[in-house]
């Protein structure tokens, strides 16, 4: 893990600053497991990496507050954050999922200077972070790294959408079966664990509702729940029964500049959701024209 050291000028830059210590990742964590952090070019790498911090998140920290300016941007590797939308009577509900696809705090990149949600992790595992700061001289300098950014927030804004679309008109079953896929696609590994309080809280629903969808996809060989472990019998299924929503969760497209990104297939033999069909997903990658 880097240890760093940051002194800010009287104008809060870090531009030229070092690290402390020499850069050190984690032998069992690589940073361009991210699909933003890959896509950098040599030169907008070499900008980054002595700034880069691995960072481990556990089950539901916090890492930013909805009104409040991000002090981090972070490039989850394993982990998986949910992006929650808190009402003043402190009823929740998902708005959108980042994985290994992208990045956390797309405020710093639209000029926004506070967050719109509660970024919380839902999935534990591994990150890189990179300071505020650095972010926003990244997107001073107006260059391609501003441009996949920028691509990256569409498609985050197309999934926000297409969320809010799938909460109006689909059932509590078709919202519990995309959500499914949705994680399943940004794991690392075929491990998953879902209770069905935090499945109903990231839904916005009564648990009530969410234990009968499981009941009936238990029921129709399409899953099996034991005690906040969910093991996916037939993905094609799974796929099929949770409807149009699975267009954009598949493949973000970003409908400027040609990007794109996907959702990976973990390739881990290990699982705690174990799959009984062999069915190829889709790696996640960036393919800019820009």
């Amino acid at each position: 893990m880097a240890i760093l050291t940051f002194a800010q000028d009287h104008e809060g830059s870090i531009t030229n600053l070092k690290p402390a210590v020499k850069t050190i990742f984690p032998s069992d964590s690589n940073p361009k497991i991210n699909h933003l952090l890959a896509s950098l070019s040599t030169a907008e790498w070499g900008r980054w990496e002595p700034y880069l911090e691995w960072v481990n998140l556990p089950l539901g920290l916090l890492l930013s507050e909805s009104g409040r300016a991000p002090g981090y941007a972070y490039f989850p590797t394993t982990a998986i954050v949910s992006l929650v939308y808190v009402t003043q009577d402190g009823a929740s509900s998902e708005i959108a999922v980042v994985g290994r696809e992208g990045m956390v705090g797309v405020a710093l990149v639209t000029g926004g200077n506070a967050s719109l949600g509660q970024a919380m992790v839902q999935s534990a595992g591994q990150a890189y972070r990179l300071r505020a700061q650095a972010v926003k001289e990244e997107v001073d300098r107006a260059g391609p790294t501003l441009m996949r950014l920028l691509a990256y927030t569409q498609a985050l804004m197309a999934q926000v959408a297409q969320t809010a679309a799938c909460n109006r008109y689909h059932s509590i079953e078709q919202l519990m079966c995309r959500r499914l896929v949705m994680g399943l696609d940004r794991l690392p590994t075929e491990g998953m664990v879902m209770t069905q309080e935090l499945l109903a809280n990231l839904l916005g629903v009564r648990r009530e509702g969410v234990t009968a969808a499981a009941l009936r996809l238990q029921e129709a060989g399409v899953i099996r729940y034991r005690r906040g472990h969910i093991d996916v019998l037939d993905r094609k299924l799974l796929e099929l029964r949770m409807g149009e929503g699975g267009g954009v969760n598949g493949n973000l497209h970003a409908a400027s500049n040609g990007i794109s990104i996907g959702v990976a297939r973990p390739k881990s033999p290990q699982a705690t959701l174990s799959y009984r069909h062999s069915d190829p997903r889709p790696t996640p990658v960036w393919m800019a024209s820009i």
